[in-house]
């Protein structure tokens, strides 16, 4: 989880997204190599 606070800049939300885009993308690629993403009908299911 990433917080957020009102003082953040724009400077840090952007370095905050960026970490986290990472973070997400290296997951997804795991679960799609360990095949457990399914696409069903337009709808994509994940099995954790």
């Amino acid at each position: 989880m990433v917080r957020v606070s009102h003082r953040d800049t724009v400077d840090d939300l952007k370095r905050k997204g960026r970490d986290l885009e990472k973070i997400v993308l290296a997951r997804a690629v795991r679960l799609h190599l360990e095949n457990k993403v399914l696409v069903y009908k337009n709808k994509t299911v994940i099995f954790d």
